[in-house]
């Protein structure tokens, strides 16, 4: 090697010797070089928390709110020892009623009382250390494997009391407040602030409170700890991680506008805060649920439910699902599913309606329909003899029962099968015969279902809620089964989506579902919610007209007449459909059911309100008579005369 090359190359090792031993001196004195950063800037932290904003009613109720509650914080004071830490740690440890450290935190406090186990490592092993042969790291586990249960063994209650919130004093960068104890009693609050202990603090801290209890809680959804997967995220947007954020549905939704603004602290040069702001609560969230109709909807459900015992065949009539919403907006005034639990307890299963879905009939007959016109298939006012279809290898396939004669609005009003089932053989490109094979296509399957998502079946509705679900989409094509799509006993849709698609009925636009009426700060406005039309039906007004007909003979004369009271000018299509259930929660259905389904709106020529009723499981085939239990009747009946102000 020549000169030049070896001067340079010893240069290169002194210079990465320097750096490496100067980052050595840092890590080592990271608390020094802390402390000298902010006596030569300023420094800001935060507030432990604020309050969320409210959640309200569309009529001001406050439906979810914050409590404060006693916490106890720690701020490290400029210059303290770790023996006085210590004895801070034991001084909280013999009042606050707190959690017991684990085995590893045990043996941290033990370190920092024993010259940071100092004599657990070898002279071999320090030399290893300083040839880079293995790390700090593996010092200090090896520190930690050789603290004996000897060793621990004079600790006290107390010491592990005293360790863990030790460890809780020492969690995080040094300057930012510290989290020691939430929900502190008033006697031990009291006890910790008279102490006036260095760097102990008491604050209020903010948690939910629910005003209705139980009653959609779980709409609301929870709020807690950013989740791991999700750090990043919220670390970009300004947030601490130690802060609370909204994890699910409404209060993840609108997490933007419902967080707080926490106070703002300047870190003196002796670590002692002075307070620069105030903390804000965060913006109220108003939605255009109507917390009295909500109740009254909940009670009915429970009422039905409980009628239901005096009928035969309700072995399996557990719960039942109601909504109510403005169709010209998609606003959600009510949304309720409810369970009757088996020690006669009830639980709120509302989410389900936007992710449990069902086969809902001839419910679905108002959009199904709209096939036959807008491709040419069926004539408006021409009567048929109602019948029975027999396609090959297929049983035959009829109405409920003998019809009679039929045109396309008795054929809704009376919820014929057969008319339904001539439109899809038609589709196809058939004419009726016995034992006919249809050659159905997967073209054919996407026609309907195309039609139907366009008023909101087998999609999602929008709604603000996140993680909604859509139906189940049946995967094979077969003849038969593209005339049971038609009659609405092959796809499954959620509630939400029964109550879109009444709404696009009702209107000829498809509007996004929605929970949120405003945003509000004090008497500002921040955010208000307008409609969100998803698309307009695509069938001339004639023939939406001639549908909204066949919906309201349908309550006047038809399948319906029991569901609404006659005095309410009303529209809407019932359905009963075959379902199946788990008899014996084993994960497998075993028994036959019949699943019951109203979808209406009323005023029928100006809507106001829109009502759909799913009642699952109100029958089954195991039954000594064929006697059905029609509780969807009774919800809807009950629902729509409180709304028409007929109770």
């Amino acid at each position: 090697m020549k000169k030049r090359e070896y001067f340079y190359f010893i240069l290169i090792i002194f210079i990465f010797s320097i750096l490496g031993i100067r980052l050595l001196f840092i890590q080592n004195n990271k608390d020094m070089y802390q402390d000298e950063l902010l006596s030569k800037t300023e420094v800001y932290i935060n507030g432990g928390s604020a309050p969320r904003g409210r959640i309200l009613d569309t009529n001001g109720n406050v439906l979810v709110d914050n409590i404060g509650v006693n916490t106890i914080y720690y701020n490290k004071v400029k210059g303290i020892s770790s023996t006085d830490e210590i004895a801070i740690a034991k001084e909280l440890a013999s009042i606050l009623t707190t959690k017991k450290a684990s085995i590893t935190e045990l043996k941290e406090y033990w370190l920092v009382q024993n010259n940071n186990g100092k004599d657990l490592i070898t002279n071999e092993e320090y030399q290893l250390l300083e040839e880079r042969k293995i790390t700090s790291a593996e010092i200090a586990d090896l520190k930690l494997e050789r603290i004996t249960d000897d060793m621990l063994e004079a600790y006290t209650e107390l010491d592990y009391k005293a360790a863990f919130i030790y460890s809780l004093m020492n969690d995080g960068y040094v300057y930012n407040k510290k989290l020691i104890l939430k929900d502190v009693s008033e006697t031990e609050y009291a006890q910790v602030i008279e102490k006036n202990i260095p760097g102990i603090t008491g604050e209020l801290s903010w948690e939910r409170i629910y005003l209705y209890g139980d009653t959609l809680k779980n709409i609301f959804g929870s709020v807690g700890p950013i989740p791991e997967e999700k750090k990043d995220e919220y670390l970009s947007s300004d947030y601490e991680l130690t802060d609370t954020v909204g994890l699910s549905y409404l209060e993840q939704e609108y997490e933007e506008y419902l967080k707080g603004t926490k106070a703002k602290y300047l870190v003196n040069s002796d670590n002692t805060l002075t307070l620069v702001s105030e903390e804000k609560r965060g913006n109220d969230l108003v939605l255009s649920i109507d917390i009295n109709l909500q109740l009254k909807v909940e009670e009915i459900i429970k009422d039905k439910i409980i009628l239901g015992d005096t009928y035969p065949n309700t072995d399996y009539y557990k719960d039942s699902y109601a909504l109510v919403s403005d169709p010209n907006t998609g606003s959600i005034l009510a949304i309720s599913g409810i369970r009757r639990n088996d020690d006669d307890t009830w639980s709120d299963i509302s989410l389900n309606t936007i992710n449990k879905s069902f086969t809902i009939g001839s419910a679905v007959k108002g959009a199904t329909i709209s096939v036959g016109y807008k491709y040419g298939l069926i004539e408006m006012d021409k009567y048929i003899t109602d019948s029975c279809v027999k396609l090959y290898l297929v049983p035959e396939k009829c109405s409920f029962k003998s019809l009679g004669r039929i045109n396309d609005l008795k054929a809704l009003a009376y919820s014929s099968n057969y008319y339904q089932y001539l439109i899809a053989i038609a589709l196809t490109g058939n004419t009726y015969k016995p034992n006919i094979k249809l050659n159905a296509t997967e073209e054919h399957f996407n026609i309907y279902r195309n039609t139907l998502a366009s008023f909101g079946l087998g999609v999602t509705t929008g709604i603000d809620l996140p993680g909604e679900q859509t139906g189940i989409i049946g995967k094979t094509i077969a003849d038969d089964l593209l005339l049971n799509l038609a009659i609405g006993q092959y796809d499954t849709y959620t509630p939400v989506e029964v109550l879109q698609y009444i709404n696009s009925l009702a209107t000829g636009k498809r509007t996004a579902l929605s929970l949120m009426q405003e945003i509000r700060n004090g008497d500002e406005v921040i955010l208000t919610n307008t409609p969100n039309v998803l698309n307009t039906i695509d069938l001339d007004e004639v023939y939406l007209n001639r549908i909204r007909e066949g919906l309201k003979l349908v309550l006047s004369e038809g399948t319906g007449r029991i569901y609404v009271d006659k005095s309410i000018n009303a529209a809407g299509k019932t359905g009963t459909s075959e379902s199946f259930y788990d008899s014996d929660s084993d994960g497998a259905v075993d028994v036959a059911t019949i699943t019951s389904t109203f979808a209406g709106y009323f005023p029928a020529d100006n809507p106001k309100y829109s009502v759909v009723v799913i009642t699952p499981n109100i029958s089954h085939n195991n039954g000594t008579n064929d006697t059905m239990y029609y509780g969807a009747s009774k919800i809807t009946k009950d629902i729509t005369n409180y709304l028409a102000g007929n109770n």
